[in-house]
């Protein structure tokens, strides 16, 4: 990895240069306040990570970086993800400072009333389809780079650092929802109802940039399309390849290629890039390294490390090492042996962002840390799964209410479910959806357990898996929106601890609203900004943007999900504009 000091004189001087002009805009706050003492936020995303997980990896020495951040940062113990605890509503919520009702994101895979499916050129008749974004949506799939062509990656994937920083260039727009006035495919920004923190950074002067593992993520670019001055998002689910040019082998044993989810060594060397395209970034530089452009005021990624390692069954953790088994130890939520080595990984990573903060004479003592996760993961305990196929539960209830009302045609038209039930209905009525509820309710499923994972299902579940179900009116009630909105799911089922709705051998998911797909870790660490210590104070991650703005000397009621939700600066950061608490 680089280091500042490998970059030479004449690269440090072009890098303060540009980022002088950036951190002069910050200097006065957007409505004149003195210069804040924090220039730039660096913003980290341990998808999967438990209050759990930061407490224990702190508690028995596998974390020294995160143990010092802590000790001199301050600490937000009861933190929250919001609801569904998906990567995508999660990350929004990140972005705007809001959750569902005032962002539109439920999921990344959800279903829209007003809207028509994707390929539809004549808009007439009655709306409702599919709203998917998601890695189909890439130009190539299987590609790192999403279909860009950078010529050798194939052989060689780190040439992925090559990647360009506008990737929404790489999505077809054809599998995109269509708008029912214009008759137009939705680009992700386009379908987010709010603006992010993006966006109000850029419009102070201020430079940002994020990595992600999804183009289609650059709907956190906001509804402006232009709020990312630099978005690095190679594709996680393309085919993984070993730094050789090699395909990772299946490790089930099959003959087609993995992506970089399958294989935690393959994770790890995924994330991997992302790591250095942020140290090009505290460098002064574009992900690449090779353009100057001044460190951003706003950046950061996401690393999906610890989440793969909590989900396989077991992985090796680098290529060719012992395969190791995932998750919590039986019985306990300790983390075993593949997810210990993984928060040591991303441990090691954190360290050497902060060497590279500290090597800057630009970013030393005016960058901030805050490290979260977009979600958790259900169940910690592995002797809680229970492994449900949801395909025969929608198909009963489909056949159920056609054999009620001939003709009709199927009820549960689209939905998600890994460890929750979201469910859309081609009836949108209280009826209709009381019917998929009482279904759900007074059936029982055929699961999985662990000690049986790859076998057939050996437990009776009750209630379908589910320990509540919101239909109709408590469905929209429950996420806060009018019934008549046509972007909440019309069935919400919160799933006993343990359901995942899947086939295969995962151990654990997200998605839902459990403790473990929720309990995250919230922590800042600022330099003169922030009193260090911890909080118990309830919190969630929807706060972290308007701490953000905060903490640039910027106002976070520029957001406009802050203003219709009344989201709070975290409590304890120094306040320059009369928001929060101290």
């Amino acid at each position: 990895m680089h280091r500042v000091t490998r970059f030479g004189a004449a690269a440090l001087i072009a890098a303060a240069a540009v980022g002088g002009s950036a951190a002069a805009v910050a200097a006065h706050g957007e409505r004149g306040h003195h210069r804040p003492s924090i220039r730039h936020v660096l913003l980290i995303s341990v998808d999967g990570l438990h209050q759990s997980d930061l407490e224990w990896c702190t508690a028995n020495g596998a974390c020294p970086e995160l143990a010092k951040l802590t000790a001199g940062g301050r600490e937000f113990s009861n933190a929250h993800t919001v609801v569904p605890s998906d990567s995508d509503p999660g990350g929004t919520a990140l972005m705007t400072g809001g959750d569902p009702r005032a962002t539109g994101v439920y999921y990344d895979v959800e279903y829209n009333h007003s809207t028509y499916e994707a390929g539809t050129t004549s808009c007439t008749g009655p709306t409702g389809g599919d709203v998917i974004y998601d890695s189909p949506d890439d130009k190539d799939v299987t590609q790192l780079d999403a279909g860009q062509g950078i010529p050798g990656l194939d052989k060689d994937p780190a040439l992925i650092m090559q990647m360009t920083g506008t990737p929404q260039t790489l999505l077809n727009p054809a599998t995109f929802p269509v708008d029912a006035t214009t008759c137009q495919p939705i680009y992700p920004h386009s379908y987010l109802k709010v603006n992010t923190m993006f966006e109000v950074a850029k419009s102070k002067g201020l430079r940002t940039a994020w990595s992600d593992k999804h183009p289609v993520y650059e709907s956190f670019n906001g509804p402006s399309g232009a709020g990312l001055d630099d978005f690095f998002a190679p594709e996680i689910d393309s085919n993984a390849i070993e730094p050789n040019g090699t395909l990772y082998p299946d490790p089930s044993g099959g003959t087609g290629p993995i992506s970089w989810t399958g294989d935690n060594a393959a994770t790890r060397q995924y994330d991997g890039y992302k790591v250095q395209a942020i140290i090009n970034e505290i460098n002064g530089f574009d992900h690449s390294g090779k353009t100057p452009v001044g460190t951003p005021a706003i950046f950061g990624m996401n690393f999906q490390t610890v989440s793969t390692a909590q989900k396989l069954f077991n992985s090796e953790a680098v290529i060719g090492g012992p395969v190791l088994p995932g998750g919590y130890l039986p019985g306990t939520s300790t983390p075993g042996p593949l997810l210990r080595s993984a928060l040591t990984w991303v441990d090691q990573q954190l360290e050497a962002f902060d060497a590279a903060i500290q090597a800057n004479p630009q970013t030393a003592g005016a960058t901030a840390i805050i490290l979260t996760a977009k979600h958790g993961q259900s169940p910690l305990d592995p002797n809680q799964i229970k492994r449900i196929k949801d395909g025969p539960i929608i198909d009963a209830i489909n056949a159920a209410w056609t054999a009620a009302h001939p003709g009709s045609g199927n009820l549960i038209v689209a939905g998600t479910d890994d460890d929750l039930w979201q469910s859309y209905l081609s009836v949108k009525t209280q009826q209709a959806a009381d019917f998929v509820k009482d279904y759900l309710w007074n059936h029982t499923a055929q699961a999985v357990d662990y000690a049986h994972t790859g076998g057939p299902a050996t437990v009776t579940v009750q209630h379908s898996g589910l320990r509540k179900i919101y239909a109709g009116d408590q469905a929209a009630q429950y996420f806060g929106v009018p019934v008549s909105d046509p972007r909440h799911p019309d069935v919400f089922g919160v799933a006993q601890v343990g359901t995942i709705y899947t086939g295969g051998t995962k151990i654990a998911e997200h998605g839902g609203s459990n403790p473990g797909d929720r309990d995250v870790p919230i922590l800042v660490y600022a330099q003169g900004a922030v009193r260090s210590g911890t909080s118990d104070e309830f919190v969630k991650t929807s706060q972290v943007a308007p701490t953000i703005l905060q903490l640039l000397g910027l106002d976070p009621d520029a957001l406009q999900a802050v203003r219709i939700e009344g989201t709070q600066v975290l409590p304890g950061v120094r306040l320059d504009h009369g928001r929060g608490r101290d």
